[in-house]
This record gives C-alpha cells, structure tokens and sequence, in this order.
C-alpha cells in the first residue's frame, strides 16, 4: 500500500508543483509564455488520455504488470525533462510522463479494490484519498521549497529529477511486494473504443489546457463533438457487450451499479471548485502580494494539513456513516472557502496570508471527508474485475472537472481584475467564493444520494454489475 501511494502521490503531484517553476523554466529556455504553459497542459492532457484505457489494461494483464511499466516510464520521463536542453524536448518528456502519470493511477485504485474488503478497504481509500487531496494541495509549496533549495537558472531542473530516485526505490520494492497475476488469458481490446472515449476526452480538455492561449476563444466546437464521440461511445459499448466481448468501460457501471453514478458526477464537480482555486491562490499572492513562490505555498499549507489529518480519520468512519461523512465534508468545504473569500476582500494585505489560516483549515478537514469517502463509495459495488477501468473512468472525471476549473477560475479571476480596476482582494475574494458555490453542486448530489440510501432497505443487497464471460 505504502509503495503504491508513494508511486501516486508522484504522479498527482506533478499536475501542480511545475506551475511555480514555469517563470524559471521560460527564462533558463528561453523560450514564450504559450510555449513553455504546454510543460504544465501536455502533462493534464496525456494524463487523462490515458486513464480509463490503462484502467483496462490493468484488469485484462493485471494490476502489477501495468504499475511496473508504468512506474519505470515515468521515471525515465523524469530524468529526460530534467535533463532537456530545449523546449521542445521539455514538452515531449511531460507528454510521455502524463502518458506514464495516468497509466499508474487506475492500478492505485484497482489494486485497494483487489487486496482490500470491507472496513479494510475504506481505511485503504482513507489513505488513498489523503494522498489524492494533499499532492495537489502541496504541490505549490513542494515547488517553492525545491527552488528555494536549489537555486540558479537551473533549479527548476530539480522539480524532475526529484522523482528518479524515489521512483527507482519504489519501483524496486514494487516489484517486491506487489501481487503477480492478470486474467490468464489473452484479452480483447476495445481498439474502437479507445478511439472514442480517447477523442472525447481529447476535445473536451484541449480548449481548457489552451485557456490562456486562447483555445477556449478557438477551439469552443471542440465541446459539442465530445458530446458527440461521447454518445457514440455509449452506443458502440453496448454493441460490445452485446456481442459477447469484454468492453473497454461497462455502460452497467452507470446505469446498473448503486452510486457510481452519483459518486463519478460528484467527484467531477467537486473538481472544478477544488483544482481552480490553487491557481488563484498563487496568483493572489505572488502576483499581488509580492509572495514568494514558498510563502505563496505555505499560506494555503493549512488546507493539506487538515486534509492529511481527516482523510486517515475519514477511511475509518466511511464504513459506519456512508455518505453522511461525505455531505459533512463538503458543507465544511464549502462553509471554509466562503470564509476564506470574505476574509481576503476585508482583510489588510500585509495580514492576508495568516488571516485565512484557520478557515483554510476548516475547508482541508471537510476535503479530507470528500475525496476518499467519495471514492470508496463510489466503488464500493463495482466487482474487482471492472476496478481497474472503473477507477480510470472516476479519475478521469476528476482531471476533467480539475481542467474545467483551472481554465474558469483562473479566467475569472483576470476578468474580475480587469474589471475591478486592479483590486486583487475584490477579483481573489469572488473567484474563491464562485469555487464555494461549485462546491454546493457537489453536496447537492451528496445529500440526494444519502437520501436515496436511507430510503433503501438496510438488508437489500444490490446486485453486481453483470460481467461479460469471455
């Protein structure tokens, strides 16, 4: 478990520790703002190409072969975009490490469904939940404090190479400790549905990824054809089952499984207001405040402590409270960031960063109640065959809503400058308090389900998701 979480916690952390790092990347390459932002895109993009695919993979050949490969790619990736003389190459390392990043993920979440039942597993999601929730929330304050230590045109150097070392001893003790075995037959590909589902997932993160280049201004037809590619895709898996074949996401998942449903739109939403306000954060204090990439980092450090603290906590309740645990999160969530937004617009500048301490707290605690309570619940039902893709498809609406909200808020927040005439704490005040009301779709779902499982019979078991014999 430890060893898994480790190679994840890698992976989820380079979606947010490179953004501290670009000004020092543009000036050590040389190279434009649209240039070097794809360090950061490529990385979101690939990433979510890859999920539900290598979820699937995972399942047919097993869990331990993919994490290996996985592993081993995104450790080389690492080496190469440290290493990386130009630009160019930098983009290319981080297109394959995204590849590699979201390979390794869906093997997280299918190996805790595969080692792990009852009480057990929920304790296991705990964990996995905390380091979901704290790589992203630490991620500014990790890359602060890897510049602040390496210094030099070339300290931005150090935010790759970092993982080789922790990559390799993990990979060693991986290769130790996790579990052999797969299906023990050869498997279909769903060839065409990877096409499908890889092209919806494509159109809807590339307008995001190139915001600030100005795709959304461009590229807004790209939204329509995801929907398009994406009904078809529904359309062609059904085909695919009903011919007896192995699909690449069971549609069952959806419309047959207790709360995966509702889990997956949940999670989504939750997303978008959780990622988006990162960007904002570092934007208000380094840019209006003066911040210092590692004070900008750990101003919102609060945030990861609680949520470090109750996502263990909260992998021992979920058994007992179910999605009770979850609504109380997010109303926490959502209570924390509406604070945190009206401290900022009220409070004097040169105390703005210690002001938000406790607030920030408060909405960490409730995130720490969402990720990893959603997740087990989300799963709970979905037989272990299908954990792999399953997972992938779960955290693929995660890096959606989590593109979606850094193309937003971030948006907003310049929009709001602009139009505030320059006031930072009017434009950061109204984005964190637009990313509450984000937050308040989310419980909107979470209440609805909780409603719907007290009115469910106690002894009811439901039944599994109807597995294809192949």
């Amino acid at each position: 478990m430890s060893v898994t979480l480790t190679a994840g916690f890698m992976s989820l952390l380079d979606v947010s520790i490179v953004s501290v790092a670009l000004p020092s990347m543009q000036q050590g390459l040389g190279t434009s703002p649209a240039e070097i932002q794809w360090v950061v895109s490529g990385y979101a993009l690939t990433f979510g190409l890859a999920l539900v695919p290598a979820g699937r993979l995972g399942d047919a050949i097993g869990r331990r072969t993919m994490f290996l490969g996985a592993l081993s790619l995104f450790v080389i990736c690492s080496a190469a975009a440290g290493a990386a003389p130009n630009p160019t190459l930098l983009v290319v390392a981080r297109l394959a490490q995204g590849l590699a990043a979201g390979a390794l993920a869906p093997q997280n979440s299918g190996l805790i469904q595969q080692l792990f039942s009852g009480a057990e597993r929920g304790r296991a999601f705990g964990f996995f939940g905390a380091t979901v929730g704290i790589s992203t929330a630490v991620g500014p304050l990790t890359g602060g404090l890897i510049l602040a230590l390496a210094g030099g045109p070339d300290g931005w150097r150090w935010i790759f190479f970092v993982n080789v070392p922790i990559g390799v001893l993990a990979l060693v003790l991986a290769a130790r400790l996790l579990p052999r075995g797969g299906t023990g037959r050869r498997e279909h590909m769903d060839l065409v549905g990877v096409a499908l589902l890889g092209g919806a997932v494509l159109a809807a993160l590339l307008p995001l990824v190139l915001a600030e280049a100005g795709g959304l201004a461009e590229l807004w037809w790209l939204f329509p054809l995801a929907v398009v590619l994406a009904y078809v895709f529904v359309i062609w898996e059904r085909r695919v089952i009903a011919r007896g074949r192995p699909p690449l996401l069971n549609i069952a998942l959806l419309t047959g499984t207790p709360g995966y449903a509702t889990g997956l739109a949940l999670g989504s939403v939750y997303f978008i207001g959780f990622s988006g306000i990162w960007l904002v954060f570092a934007l208000y204090f380094q840019n209006g405040l003066g911040y210092t990439p590692l004070q900008s980092g750990l101003a919102v450090t609060p945030f990861a402590l609680g949520s470090a603290a109750s996502a263990v906590v909260g992998g021992r309740l979920v058994a007992r409270w179910g999605r009770r645990l979850t609504v109380l999160g997010l109303s926490l969530v959502v209570a924390g960031l509406a604070i945190t937004a009206v401290v900022l617009w009220l409070a004097p500048a040169p105390v703005a960063g210690i002001a938000v301490t406790l607030p920030l707290l408060v909405a960490g605690i409730g995130g720490g109640w969402v990720i990893s309570p959603n997740t087990t619940m989300t799963l709970r039902y979905v037989p272990v065959v299908m954990a792999g893709s399953a997972g992938g498809a779960l955290q693929t609406g995660q890096r959606i809503g989590a593109a979606f909200g850094g193309a937003g808020l971030a948006g907003l927040f310049y929009v709001l400058l602009g139009a505030a005439g320059g006031s930072y704490p009017a434009a950061v005040a109204i984005s964190i308090g637009v990313a509450a009301v984000i937050g308040t779709g989310s419980l909107a779902i979470g209440v609805y389900e909780w409603r719907t499982d007290r009115r469910a019979a106690m002894t009811d078991v439901p039944e599994p998701v109807p597995v294809v014999e192949h």
